[in-house]
């Protein structure tokens, strides 16, 4: 496998997410978020950590890009703080936020490097939180303000965008298990804010699309292969219900398809909260779908889970090989996401936004000898080609992460990045694999 066998217009990249690697978290008038809030409440994240400084890229941004202009890495994708942008969320805008990606941006072309913007990744301000966050409708006309502001700032430079990172993670995860801020619970918080998540992913397409011409527009979905864990009707159910909950719910309304609610009627109380034309409001033609695959989930019949009647049996319970956080290495995944969503007959094109594994790295003489990253990506990868060579229109492949970062709930404990951070003096050590990726896009061996 060589980069060349994936051709001349395929995107290679980076990701990173702005909490997670920003850091200065009240500094230059930036407002608070909920991630800013949720850390401070005890024992919700690992060892009680926060980003406050995490990889302190804010202040660092210039030193790192001129990393990746060394590793060769043509195109990086960062997302924008809401709550720099706007400290209250909306309404009085914070010069020194939008100077800061303004200088972000200038030094991507500078350094030849395009910037792929996520505008949502999670950090929703705290001002909008407090009126209700993602449950609440109006959030849709405060969703427009802002992405039309950044389209209006940033889209000169900038062509490629993306609406929201993993909805089904946000809405979830946020506000139905509690686990990730703002941390709210019931079902009652989770099908509005599902459901308004979902407007706002066509609605922030269409704002891009009436700013600017010539934008490449796309939003980007978790989406894991799920097996039954075993051959029984009752495991095959289960299974079919958790796929169809995580990997259908945001992407069939976006396509026009509505929310499956007839293979899981568990789902129809969404159905609530839709006014007369949210059918036609939630449809929108993406130039391009980002998917983020890490693993494969295996799925068993649970009489005492509610409503999913379906639970996790983990890698570590299957005694397979995982990552540390406790993710199924399986390589072939990546390739059963990438031909199901192809079999979709309205996505223009797919790009693996996300791929990569945790790993305890070691250090050893002063180097990150980090192999078994290197062979994870490199067998994702290869799958990648191989659903390219099959007919799959996958336009790119970008790692995450580019940096070690707070890594939400876990804390710093899972190290994604193909650099190396040390939190306590902020060095940065190219690891194994980031020399191998570096060399790779060279089209040469490592």
């Amino acid at each position: 496998m060589t980069k060349r066998d994936f051709g001349e217009n395929f995107n290679w990249g980076v990701s990173t997410a702005a909490y997670q690697i920003e850091g200065a978290y009240m500094d230059d008038g930036k407002g608070l978020s909920i991630w800013d809030q949720f850390v401070r409440k005890k024992g919700k994240i690992l060892n009680n950590e926060n980003a406050n400084i995490s990889a302190d890229f804010y202040n660092r941004f210039e030193g790192d890009l001129a990393l990746m202009k060394a590793m060769g890495i043509p195109n990086f994708r960062f997302s924008i703080s809401w709550s720099r942008i706007f400290p209250e969320g909306t309404g009085k805008i914070n010069s020194r936020g939008v100077d800061f990606y303004n200088r972000l941006i200038d030094t991507c072309l500078e350094y030849n490097i395009q910037p792929w913007i996520t505008l949502y990744h999670w950090d929703l301000p705290l001002a909008l939180e407090k009126q209700g966050g993602w449950t609440n409708r109006a959030i849709i006309l405060w969703f427009e303000e802002y992405v039309s502001f950044c389209i209006r700032n940033f889209g000169d430079r900038v062509r490629n965008w993306m609406v929201l990172n993993e909805p089904m993670v946000f809405t979830g995860a946020g506000y139905f298990l509690g686990v990730h801020a703002p941390g709210r619970k019931r079902l009652s918080n989770f099908f509005p804010a599902a459901h308004h998540a979902a407007l706002c992913q066509a609605e922030g397409g269409r704002v891009i699309r009436s700013e600017r011409n010539g934008m490449n527009v796309g939003t980007t979905f978790s989406y894991t292969h799920i097996e039954p864990y075993s051959k029984r009707l009752k495991d095959i159910s289960s299974a079919a219900r958790i796929d169809t909950l995580v990997n259908r719910t945001f992407i069939e309304p976006l396509l026009g398809l509505g929310y499956p609610t007839k293979d899981f009627k568990s789902l129809s109380p969404i159905e609530k909260y839709m006014k007369e034309g949210d059918d036609k409001k939630l449809q929108f033609d993406m130039d391009f779908i980002g998917l983020q695959s890490y693993t494969r989930e295996i799925i068993k019949h649970s009489y005492i889970t509610p409503i999913l009647k379906a639970k996790l049996v983990t890698a570590s319970q299957r005694n397979v090989e995982h990552t540390n956080m406790n993710w199924e290495v399986y390589p072939e995944s990546i390739y059963h996401c990438l031909k199901r969503m192809s079999q979709y007959p309205n996505i223009a094109r797919l790009i693996i936004t996300e791929n990569g594994a945790s790993y305890s790295d070691l250090e050893v003489n002063g180097e990150i000898r980090d192999e078994t990253r290197k062979a994870y990506l490199e067998k994702h990868m290869n799958q990648v080609l191989r659903a390219k060579k099959e007919g799959v229109n996958v336009g790119g492949y970008f790692v995450w992460s580019f940096i070690d970062n707070f890594e939400w709930a876990e804390g710093y404990r899972p190290r994604f990045g193909l650099v190396h951070i040390d939190y306590l003096t902020q060095k940065r050590t190219i690891k194994y694999s980031g020399k191998w990726f570096k060399n790779f896009l060279k089209n040469s061996p490592y």
